[in-house]
């Protein structure tokens, strides 16, 4: 089965990680880090995109909503309808308060935050 821009459903996490990410003004605003699944509905609860920092210090980590992003051959990465300074406001997390919780808190208010309906309800 495709999506409605052509794409299958399925894709390796691996291929996920370390693809940019855009915003619709073609910025580049980070890169996806990993992704966070939820195992208790087979889904993916939302997109790690980190951005800001270099080499890794100061880096912030993002949760975005896994529905919001779509891949776009001619960048070649993935792009959100957001632009840098929503991102910059949006929730930032550590690594650890990512997954602590399971997840919930993370994605509890990335959903909130980016006005998206939640998956879980």
């Amino acid at each position: 089965m495709t999506t409605m821009t052509g794409h299958t459903d399925a894709i390796a996490a691996s291929r996920v990680i370390g693809t940019s990410v855009y915003n619709t003004a073609g910025e580049h605003i980070g890169t996806i880090q990993d992704v966070m699944l939820d195992k208790t509905s087979n889904g993916i609860m939302f997109a790690v995109i980190g951005f800001g920092g270099f080499l890794g210090i100061g880096e912030m980590y993002h949760a975005v909503p896994w529905s919001v992003l779509d891949y776009d051959p001619s960048q070649d990465g993935y792009v959100v309808p957001f632009t840098k300074d929503q991102l910059k406001a949006a929730p930032a997390h550590s690594i650890d308060e990512l997954s602590g919780d399971d997840g919930q808190a993370a994605r509890n208010a990335a959903f909130e935050y980016y006005k998206v309906e939640p998956y879980w309800h």
